[in-house]
């Protein structure tokens, strides 16, 4: 949305126009009240959501809400409310609540707003392609979830019942000021298809599940190619079995291997570092991954899902290299955490931005089959349970299913086991990663093979 427009974009009640108008209200209110520093964010968000089942519809869901969240700072003193009435009164009452807040916490020398220096201009806040609203209806809504639950069930006769389908269109829009001359925000929308086939019968039931998302309904999947897939992923897993307790190199599916990024993130993301409660403390510096690995971040790539010019404190977002030849080159740090360690910002309050996991040694060849291939004999797995990882020792443990892989083929598909290691164990031993690359939300990157992990079946 443009600065100057005066009118809300399609399907929002606001327009930017009156957010400026309600931040600077809130921001002017706190200063008059004595607050050293003050920042004000004002939101909407509204989208539909509608599900079917068996080809009958269950759900249809309207949202919108709306926000004003209000931050104050009287000296190194933080206080913040908020509230979804916009009324001037109401205004008043959450900043003097903030306030309040503040005056009465515990003061922490570092908090406070970012550095002047640091704070993203009009001029560093390009147009990024974020915002493409869905104009659907409830009943077209139903009719492609519809279209995708069909497609799965009539993909094979053994494909038996149906968790159900689901679409949803989403759009939300901000602005965010604050004392340290920040003014910022724009438009943004999230979509997505889905749905959850089962197979079989009785007790050898399988189901599995797919969606697309995208910023843009022009760029989601066709329903029907979702439906088949999903049904396709449910019938390969139809007479699984257990297997023995052994270890073997293990093979991520790359929608799961974008976890294994995730992980690494957790673990050299401020809050961890300044508590001390991670593997990779100090890892600055120090190689964590073999020489063929980097990871790269990229806030600034068009229609994006992890894009943003500027993160959540206004600090301006940048592109770099996070992890070069295996060498740690960068944390993820927020203004808080930064000072807490002694450093700089990286313009990650609020978290990542568009992260690949990349390896030198992949080749255009290397799809899934060529990985299986180089997995030979292991365990291909598609699906975690659970959340065993401890990030303070980098113990892992998950319950998995998946294939049993032997001379590069598929042997068997398997269910009921667990996959265990250490992750720094698990980092340094990456030996590939394919070319079949997938988005997981702000994050990218394809098969994930592992030298070894203990698995433990029957």
């Amino acid at each position: 949305m443009n600065k100057q427009d005066a009118r809300p974009a399609a399907g929002f009640s606001y327009s930017r126009a009156t957010f400026e108008q309600l931040v600077d209200s809130a921001l002017a209110h706190a200063k008059k009240l004595g607050a050293t520093d003050a920042g004000a964010e004002a939101s909407e968000g509204c989208g539909l959501s509608v599900s079917v089942r068996k080809g009958e519809l269950e759900n249809v869901e309207r949202n919108r809400d709306k926000s004003l969240g209000v931050t104050v700072y009287v000296g190194h003193r933080r206080g913040n409310a908020s509230t979804s009435d916009f009324s001037e009164a109401a205004i008043q009452r959450t900043v003097q609540a903030a306030y309040d807040i503040a005056r009465f916490t515990a003061e922490d020398p570092v908090a406070g707003l970012p550095e002047a220096g640091d704070i993203a201009g009009p001029d560093e806040q390009p147009d990024l392609d974020l915002f493409h609203p869905w104009a659907i209806d409830s009943e077209g809504a139903a009719r492609v979830a519809l279209a995708c639950e069909a497609a799965a069930m009539n993909t094979d006769k053994r494909i038996t019942n149906s968790e159900g389908a689901g679409v949803s269109a989403q759009q939300s829009h901000f602005f965010s000021a604050h004392s340290r001359g920040f003014r910022g925000g724009y438009a943004s929308s999230r979509h997505s298809i889905s749905v959850a086939p089962i197979a079989g019968k009785g007790d050898g039931m399988q189901r599995d599940a797919w969606y697309s998302s995208m910023r843009g309904a022009d760029a989601l999947a066709a329903p029907e190619v979702i439906g088949r897939y999903a049904a396709e992923r449910a019938l390969s897993r139809l007479k699984s079995r257990k297997i023995t307790t052994r270890e073997c190199p293990v093979l991520y599916e790359s929608p799961l291997a974008a976890g294994l990024l995730g992980g690494f993130v957790q673990a050299v993301s401020g809050g961890s570092l300044y508590r001390r409660s991670t593997f990779l403390l100090d890892s600055l510096g120090k190689k964590v991954f073999p020489d063929h690995i980097d990871v790269q971040e990229d806030p600034h790539i068009r229609r994006g899902k992890g894009s943003a010019a500027f993160d959540e404190e206004g600090v301006r977002t940048k592109a770099r290299k996070v992890v070069d030849a295996g060498e740690v080159q960068g944390y993820f740090l927020s203004s808080y955490s930064a000072r807490k360690l002694g450093m700089k910002t990286t313009g990650n309050a609020g978290g990542s931005h568009n992260l690949t996991l990349t390896s030198r040694l992949t080749r255009p060849s290397d799809d899934l089959d060529e990985m299986l291939r180089k997995l030979g004999t292991g365990l291909f797995v598609i699906e975690l349970m659970g959340q065993g990882v401890n990030y303070v020792t980098g113990d892992y443990s998950r319950g998995a299913s998946g294939f049993w892989v032997e001379n590069g083929k598929i042997a068997y598909p398997v269910q009921e086991i667990t996959i265990a290691g250490n992750m720094k164990d698990m980092f340094m031993g990456i030996q590939a990663i394919g070319a079949d690359t997938y988005n997981y939300g702000a994050k990218t990157v394809g098969s994930v093979l592992i030298n070894k992990m203990k698995v433990a079946g029957s």
